[in-house]
């Protein structure tokens, strides 16, 4: 079983501990850190990035950078969750097969991400991804 720890810092920021012993800071909509509903979309986007790396390696695909765009809509009624989210992937690299490029994206999204699994039946979850040269990746944002 996983343990995490979440302590209030002050005012409305609080601490996230990992059972790794990992931090983060989270807060509120005036707080200095990340609000929670954010994380999830975080998640949902560095869920995904880690396993697309992984299956483009192992496909020995000349991946030079990636950028994940998550974006999402929420409800209107409390607890107001994620109604939508999508998901964005922006691949630098010169050469890359599309064909395997959207295979390691339809494999992370629908197969490995955890993420993706624990959000899809509150959250209608959409991708997609583009192709860029390797010194494109070099002025991303």
């Amino acid at each position: 079983m996983a343990t995490t720890r979440v302590k209030w810092i002050e005012g409305n920021s609080f601490l996230g501990v990992s059972q790794q012993g990992r931090s983060i800071v989270m807060s509120g909509a005036d707080g200095p850190g990340v609000s929670p509903m954010q994380l999830l979309l975080l998640a949902l986007g560095g869920c995904a990035a880690i396993d697309v790396v992984d299956i483009l390696r192992k496909q020995r695909q000349p991946l030079a950078g990636l950028e994940v765009q998550v974006s999402g809509e929420r409800a209107s009624e409390l607890p107001k969750p994620w109604e939508t989210a999508q998901i964005h992937f922006v691949l630098f690299g010169d050469g890359l097969d599309p064909r395997k490029v959207a295979r390691a994206v339809d494999l992370s999204v629908e197969k490995y991400c955890g993420v993706h699994a624990t959000l899809q039946g509150v959250t209608r979850i959409s991708h997609d991804f583009e192709l860029r040269p390797a010194a494109a990746g070099e002025q991303s944002e």
